[in-house]
C-alpha cells in the first residue's frame, strides 16, 4: 500500500475501503497478528483519509477463499456446502456451529483491537461483514443438516414479521409468497413452493442468522455501524446461475429480520442501469452506501446521482488504486466537487429538497421533468454527435431557497416553470459560476447573456465538473 496512498489522497477521496483478511490475521487458531490492520490506519491517518474495513472471513465472493489454513483443511469440524452428490464446495456451511463461532470469535478480536488503538481517532468509521455473501453453482447446501432444516417449519420469526408487514413486501417477495396463497405456517417448501426461488429465501435466512451473530459479537467489542454487500443479478438468471440468497432487493426482508444488528444492505453496481438498482436499495428506509461501483468515468456522474437523489452515505468505485486515465480524471474532478458541496449536501439531506441528475438512457429525447421546490425542472443532456464517444452528463441539484438552487455536475442544461397554467412566468434574477470554499460561496463569474441563453437557462457545459447557483423570479 505504501506506493499507493498519495494516488488516493489526490483522487481526492476521503474515505478508503480495503481489505481484512482472517487467514492473515489469525494465521494458527488463536493467536493474532494486526500488523497488517495498524500499518493501514497509521498511513490513512497520515493521509487524511477514513478506513472501512471489508472482513473477508467466512464468505468473498460467495468462496471461502480468504478461510485460514487450519480451517480449509479441517473439514470435518469446519464443513463445507455440498452439492446433489455430497461433494464438499468452497463455501463454508452456514448451517455449522464451529464455523460461525470461529469466524465469530476472529472477527470480535479484529474489533476489540480497533478499539484500543482507533476509539479515540476514528479512523475507521464502519465495518463491512463479509463480502458478496451467496451460493453458486446450487441454489441451496444440499448437507444432511441442510436438508433436515429444508424440511422443516419456516421460522416463527420470519413468517411473524412477514405477516405484520405483508404489504410494505418487496414486490418480488410479495408476488411468490401470494403464489402460495400467503400460508402462514408449513415448512419452506409449503409456504414458498419447490424450486430455486424458494430454495433461496431458505439460504438468505441462514446466511442472515450467521451473518448476524458474527455482527453481534464484534459489535459487543466495538459497536461501529456495520453493512453486507450484494453481488447482483443479471437479466434472466436463476437462484445458482448468480451468488444467490445475499442481501439483494426482493430479499431485503428477509435479511432485515434475520440480520437485525446490520445496519443497512449495500448494492454492488457493475451494471449500466445504475439508477434502478440504486433506488431498489433505497426502498423501506434502507440508507444508500453503494461499496463498489463500475471504474468507469461514468462512476463520476454516477456518485453525484446516487447522492443527490437517494441521500447516499457514500460510493465508491471498485479497483480505485488502479483506475484508468480518463476514468481517474472524471473522478477526480467529481470528487473535488463533492468535497466542495459536502457541508450544503449534508445540511440538506433527508429534507426532500435535493435531487440526482442522470440521463435515462441513449434514446432519450424529450427533456427529464423534475418537482422540486416551488419549480418544476426540465433537464436535457447533450447528446455527442459521434455515437461511440462517451459525454458524462449528471449532477445533482439541491434547493437552497424558496427561488435559489445550486446546481452541481457537467453537461447539462435546466429551464424553469411553475406548477400550474396561468401562472406567472419564471425568470432568471441571476446565474454565478464559482466554488464553495470552507462551506462558504466564492463567486467567480456572473452569467448573463450568451451563457444564460439570454436570461433563459442554466447550462453546465460539457467537458467539465462546475457548480452554479441560480436566483428565479417570476412576471406576468
Amino acid at each position: 500500500m505504501k506506493p499507493i496512498w498519495p494516488r488516493l489522497a489526490a483522487l481526492n477521496l476521503n474515505t478508503v475501503l480495503v481489505p481484512v483478511y482472517w487467514e492473515l490475521i489469525e494465521p494458527a487458531e488463536g493467536q493474532f497478528d494486526f500488523t497488517i490492520v495498524d500499518g493501514l490506519i497509521q498511513e490513512a491517518r497520515k493521509h487524511k483519509l477514513h478506513l472501512v474495513p471489508l472482513w473477508f472471513a467466512s464468505w468473498k465472493n460467495s468462496m471461502s477463499c480468504y478461510a485460514p489454513a487450519w480451517v480449509k483443511t479441517d473439514q470435518k469440524r469446519f464443513p463445507r456446502s455440498q452439492d446433489r452428490a455430497g461433494n464438499g464446495m468452497e463455501i463454508l456451511s452456514p448451517f455449522s456451529k464451529a464455523n460461525l463461532d470461529a469466524d465469530a470469535r476472529a472477527f470480535a478480536a479484529f474489533m476489540r483491537h480497533l478499539r484500543e488503538i482507533d476509539a479515540n481517532d476514528r479512523t475507521v468509521i464502519m465495518v463491512q461483514v463479509e463480502n458478496e455473501i451467496g451460493m453458486i453453482p446450487d441454489s441451496r447446501d444440499r448437507s444432511a443438516v441442510a436438508n433436515e432444516l429444508w424440511n422443516q417449519a419456516v421460522p416463527a420469526d420470519l413468517m411473524n414479521y412477514l405477516q405484520q408487514h405483508k404489504e410494505e413486501l418487496a414486490a418480488e417477495f410479495h408476488e411468490l409468497w401470494a403464489t402460495n396463497a400467503f400460508r402462514t405456517r408449513g415448512t419452506w417448501e409449503e409456504v414458498f413452493g419447490k424450486g430455486p426461488r424458494a430454495e433461496e429465501i431458505f439460504m438468505a435466512w441462514h446466511y442472515a442468522r450467521y451473518t448476524n451473530r458474527v455482527t453481534e459479537a464484534g459489535k459487543a467489542e466495538y459497536p461501529l455501524p456495520m453493512f453486507v454487500n450484494a453481488a447482483l443479478i443479471r437479466p434472466g438468471y436463476q437462484p445458482g446461475q448468480y451468488p444467490s440468497a445475499g442481501p439483494l432487493p426482493h430479499l431485503i426482508d428477509v435479511w432485515r429480520v434475520g440480520a437485525p444488528r446490520i445496519d443497512f444492505l449495500s448494492p454492488d453496481i457493475y451494471f449500466q442501469n445504475f439508477a434502478e438498482w440504486a433506488s431498489k436499495y433505497r426502498r423501506s428506509g434502507n440508507p444508500l452506501f453503494i461499496p463498489e461501483a463500475m471504474p468507469s468515468p461514468l462512476a463520476a456522474v454516477n456518485a453525484l446521482y446516487a447522492i443527490g437523489q437517494h441521500d447516499a452515505i457514500g460510493f465508491s468505485p471498485f479497483s480505485i488504486d488502479s483506475l484508468e486515465e480518463e476514468t481517474g480524471k472524471a473522478v477526480t474532478a467529481s470528487y473535488q466537487l463533492l468535497t466542495q458541496l459536502a457541508p450544503l449536501i449534508l445540511e440538506h439531506q433527508g429534507k426532500a429538497v435535493m435531487a440526482g441528475l442522470l440521463p435515462e438512457g441513449p434514446e432519450q429525447r424529450q427533456p427529464q421533468q423534475l418537482r422540486l421546490g416551488n419549480y418544476i425542472l426540465n433537464i436535457t443532456y447533450e447528446r455527442p454527435s459521434n455515437q461511440n464517444a462517451t459525454v458524462l452528463s449528471g449532477g445533482l441539484v439541491i434547493a437552497t431557497g424558496p427561488d435559489e438552487y445550486v446546481f452541481g455536475g457537467t453537461n447539462l442544461t435546466v429551464t424553469f416553470e411553475t406548477d400550474k397554467p396561468g401562472d406567472p412566468l419564471v425568470g432568471i434574477l441571476s446565474v454565478e459560476e464559482g466554488q464553495y470554499v470552507d462551506g462558504q460561496w466564492r463567486v467567480e463569474r456572473r452569467l448573463n447573456g450568451d451563457q444564460t441563453h439570454q436570461g433563459r437557462h442554466l447550462r453546465l457545459v460539457p467537458g467539465k465538473f462546475g457548480i452554479q447557483r441560480i436566483k428565479l423570479y417570476r412576471y406576468h
